[in-house]
C-alpha cells in the first residue's frame, strides 16, 4: 500500500481503489446513529460485494498473471495488486468481525437475541425437532468425504459444513459434508421467544443441533461440525467454435461457470487442522494462497434478510415515492412529452412513469414500434409485460438483450425465450461489445419518442438505485437513438452522431474536449468548472486530463460512487480536484455530466461511467440535457452530493474515508434525505399527496 506522504502517486489502482469503497460501505455499519437492521444490511452488502469481487475480478487478476502474453513488469504488477488486496482483505475482515460482534450486542439490547445450538431451552429443542420433521428432513443429505474426489463438483458460494462423526464403540471417525439449504428455507429461523427475547438462530445450527436426526440409522457417534465455503472464478467459458446460436452459447457459458477455479476458500477459524487439509486439498488450492480463516458463519451476505421481529423501529422509516404529476394526469403522456421533455429520478419519484409509457404506447393505435436495449430485467418484470402487451396488439417489438450481463445470464436467456414465444424480435447484441446503454424509441404516426436512462429499465432496482430516465420528442436526439438501434444491427460501421456520446465510437474524445473548453476557458480567466456524478473513474486518459483542468486551474468536483483512480489534493497537480463518495439507503448510480462552458451550462446523462471497457469495449450512450426543469434538477442532485455532511465521505486515494465536515454553525447536510424532501414538496405544491 502507498505511503499517503508519496506525492508522487497520482494514479490508484483500480483494485485497490475498489477495496476503500467496499471499505466505506463496512463503515457505514459503524455509525451509531444508523439503526441496528440496517447496519446488518451494509454488513451484509459489504459481504456480497467482496465474493463477487473475488469471484470476478480477482480471478481476472489471476488468469491475467498466469497468461503468457504478459510480461515479467506486468505479472509484478499484477502479484503487487493481489498482495494489496489480500493485506486490505485481511485487515478489514478484523474489523468486519469486530463490527458484526458490536451490531448483535446492540440488538440484543432491543430484546432481539442471536443464540446457537448450545442455548436451546427445552421448549427450542422440541420446536427445532419438529422444524425437522416437517420441513428440514430430506434437504440436508449428507455425501461421505471418502466419495468425494474434488469438491469443485459441488456448487460454490454455498455454506457447507463438514461433520466429523465419531464412533461412540470404537472411535472410528468418518467425515462428511452437508450443504446448508438455505435458499429453500432462508438462513435464519426464528425460535419460540424466551425470558423476554426474541431469539434467532441460524440455519447452520439447527443442522448442528439436527446431526443425531439426519445421521439416524447409523452407528451411535458423537458430533463435531464445522462451515466452509469457496468461490470460483465466474468467468464463462463460451465456445465460439461451435455452430451454436448465441443464446445456446451463453447458456453453455453459464453452465462451465460451475467448473471454474477456486479462488478464495473461507473457513471456521476453530475448524481442526486435519479437517482443513481435507477440504483444501479436495479443492486443490495452496492452503496460504487463497484460503482465510474467519468467524464461524459463512456468507454473511445473509445478514441483508436478517428478520425484523417486527421491530420497525430498528429500521430506516420508509419513504414513499413520489409519482409525478405529469404521470398521473389523464392527459396522454405522449401528448405531454412532446410538448416538453419528462423525466423521472428514481427511487425518489416512482418507475411507474416509465411503466404508463410503455403501457400507452401498447396501447394506442399510431403506435407502430417498439424498440429497447435491455441489460437487467425484473424477476417479475412489468417492462417485458408491457412489451408483450404491446407484440399482441400488433405493434413491431424489438428487444436487445445483453446475455453476458453478469450473473443475470440465465434471467435473461430465460425472458428473452418468453419474449420470442410472444412474437417480439430479440436481439443479442454485438459479439465483443457488451451492451450497455439504456435506451427505448417508440415510433408513431404523429411524432416518435426516445427514452434514455442512466440505469436499467428493472423496477426492483428502480427502488433502491438513484438513476434518472430521460423521456424525449426533440427530433435531434430521437433520430440519433434511432441511429444507435442501426448501430447495433451493424456494429463497427462508421456512424457519426453530433448530439449524442456514442462509444465505442467517438464518447471519450467528445469528453476529452468539453475538459478541453474549460481548461482553454480558464487560460482566457473566464468561468470554468466542471461538475461530475458518476460510479467508476480509472481510465488513465481521463484521469490526466483532470489533472491537467486543476492545473489550469478549472475547479472539478466529483461524486464517485466505486473505484477511482484520481488523487485529489496534490499540490501542483489536483489541487483544484474536489472526490466525494456517499454510501447512504440507496445505492448512488446515476451518471451525470455538467460542464460551465463559459456560463451557458451543458449537462449530460447517460450509462458510461470512465473505465476503459466502457469507453471502448461497450455500447454507451450520453445524452445532452436541454430541458431547464431537468437541468435544474441534474444540478441540485449533484451539488446535494457534493454538500453531504453525513453520508460524504472524501474520497483522497489513500482509504481513510473521512466524512465530510460541516461548515461552522450549519447543519449536518444529508444529500438523499434533502432531495427525498424536495420533491415530495414539489409535489404537495401540485396538490398530490
Amino acid at each position: 500500500m502507498a505511503n499517503k506522504k508519496d506525492n508522487a502517486r497520482t494514479y490508484v489502482e483500480r483494485d485497490e481503489s475498489w477495496m476503500y469503497f467496499n471499505h466505506r460501505i463496512l463503515e457505514e455499519a459503524q455509525k451509531p446513529e444508523i439503526p441496528a437492521l440496517e447496519k446488518l444490511s451494509f454488513l451484509g452488502i459489504y459481504s456480497n460485494n467482496l465474493d463477487e469481487f473475488f469471484r470476478v475480478r480477482v480471478a481476472s487478476l489471476n488468469r491475467m498473471a498466469d497468461s503468457r502474453h504478459m510480461t515479467e513488469l506486468q505479472r509484478k504488477q499484477i502479484s503487487r495488486t493481489i498482495k494489496t488486496i489480500n493485506q486490505l482483505n485481511e485487515k478489514y475482515s478484523r474489523e468486519y468481525i469486530e463490527t458484526t460482534n458490536a451490531v448483535f450486542k446492540e440488538l440484543e439490547e432491543h430484546k432481539i437475541r442471536l443464540i446457537d445450538e448450545t442455548q436451546l431451552n427445552d421448549e427450542q429443542k422440541a420446536f427445532l425437532k419438529q422444524f425437522y420433521y416437517d420441513r428440514l428432513n430430506g434437504s440436508t443429505n449428507p455425501i461421505w468425504l471418502s466419495a468425494i474426489d474434488d469438491l469443485n463438483t459441488l456448487e460454490d458460494s454455498r455454506i457447507y459444513l463438514i461433520v466429523k462423526k465419531t464412533h461412540v464403540d470404537d472411535d472410528k471417525v468418518k467425515y462428511a459434508i452437508i450443504k446448508v439449504p438455505d435458499r429453500a428455507y432462508g438462513r435464519f429461523i426464528k425460535l419460540p421467544s424466551s425470558d423476554g427475547f426474541d431469539n434467532i438462530i441460524y440455519l447452520d445450527d439447527v443442522i448442528r443441533f439436527c446431526l443425531p436426526l439426519i445421521f439416524i440409522g447409523t452407528k451411535k457417534s458423537t458430533y463435531e461440525a464445522y462451515s466452509f465455503k469457496f468461490t470460483k472464478d465466474a468467468e464463462m467459458e463460451v465456445d465460439n467454435e461451435g455452430d451454436y446460436g448465441a443464446m445456446e452459447k451463453i447458456a453453455m457459458g453459464v453452465s462451465s461457470r460451475k467448473n471454474g477455479s477456486p479462488i478464495r476458500v473461507l473457513y471456521d477459524d476453530k475448524m481442526p487442522k486435519e479437517m482443513r487439509r481435507k477440504i483444501l486439498s479436495r479443492l486443490n488450492v495452496e492452503e496460504l494462497d487463497t484460503s482465510l480463516a474467519g468467524g464461524r458463519y459463512q456468507n454473511h451476505k445473509d445478514l441483508m434478510a436478517f428478520p425484523d421481529c417486527g421491530h420497525k423501529e430498528l429500521k430506516y422509516a420508509k419513504w414513499n415515492q413520489v409519482m409525478k404529476a405529469e404521470f398521473l394526469s389523464e392527459k396522454s403522456i405522449f401528448e405531454t412529452i412532446r410538448q416538453k421533455d419528462q423525466f423521472v429520478h428514481v427511487p425518489y419519484q416512482s418507475f411507474d412513469g416509465y411503466i404508463r409509457l410503455l403501457r400507452e404506447a401498447a396501447l394506442r393505435p399510431s403506435v407502430k414500434e417498439i424498440k429497447t436495449t435491455l441489460y437487467r430485467l425484473a424477476k417479475d418484470s412489468k417492462v417485458v409485460k408491457a412489451l408483450i402487451c404491446a407484440a399482441r396488439n400488433g405493434k413491431k417489438v424489438t428487444a436487445v438483450v445483453e446475455l453476458m450481463a453478469r450473473f443475470d445470464e440465465a434471467s435473461n436467456i430465460n425472458w428473452s425465450k418468453r419474449m420470442q414465444a410472444e412474437g417480439i424480435n430479440v436481439i443479442f447484441g454485438v459479439e465483443g461489445l457488451k451492451i450497455h446503454s439504456k435506451l427505448c424509441l417508440i415510433t408513431s404516426t404523429k411524432g416518435d419518442i426516445a427514452c434514455i436512462g442512466t440505469g436499467n429499465f428493472h423496477e426492483g432496482n428502480a427502488k433502491i438505485y438513484t438513476d434518472y430516465l430521460m423521456m424525449t420528442a426533440r427530433p435531434k436526439i430521437v433520430n440519433e437513438v434511432a441511429k444507435v438501434f442501426e448501430f447495433i444491427n451493424r456494429p463497427f460501421s462508421q456512424v457519426r452522431f453530433n448530439e449524442l456520446m456514442v462509444s465505442p465510437n467517438a464518447m471519450k474524445n467528445k469528453i476529452l474536449r468539453l475538459f478541453d473548453a474549460e481548461i482553454k476557458n480558464a487560460h482566457a480567466g473566464k468561468e470554468a468548472w466542471i461538475k461530475v456524478k458518476i460510479n467508476h473513474i480509472t481510465d488513465t486518459d481521463m484521469v490526466n486530463k483532470i489533472y491537467a483542468a486543476s492545473k489550469a486551474g478549472v475547479k472539478v468536483e466529483l461524486l464517485v460512487r466505486g473505484n477511482c483512480s484520481v488523487v485529489p489534493g496534490i499540490p501542483g497537480v489536483s489541487q483544484n480536484v474536489k472526490i466525494i463518495g456517499i454510501i447512504d439507503r440507496y445505492l448512488e448510480h446515476s451518471r451525470i455530466l455538467i460542464f460551465c462552458n463559459g456560463g451557458k451550462n451543458k449537462y449530460y446523462l447517460g450509462s458510461a461511467d470512465w473505465m476503459p471497457r466502457n469507453l471502448l469495449n461497450r455500447i454507451e450512450v450520453l445524452t445532452p440535457v436541454y430541458d431547464e426543469t431537468l437541468q435544474n434538477d441534474l444540478y441540485r442532485t449533484v451539488e446535494y452530493g457534493l454538500r453531504d455532511t453525513t453520508n460524504g465521505r472524501i474520497v483522497d486515494g489513500y482509504g481513510t474515508n473521512k466524512i465530510q465536515a460541516a461548515a461552522e454553525g450549519e447543519k449536518p447536510f444529508r444529500s438523499q434525505e434533502e432531495l427525498y424532501r424536495a420533491y415530495h414538496e414539489e409535489n404537495a405544491k401540485k396538490g398530490i399527496l
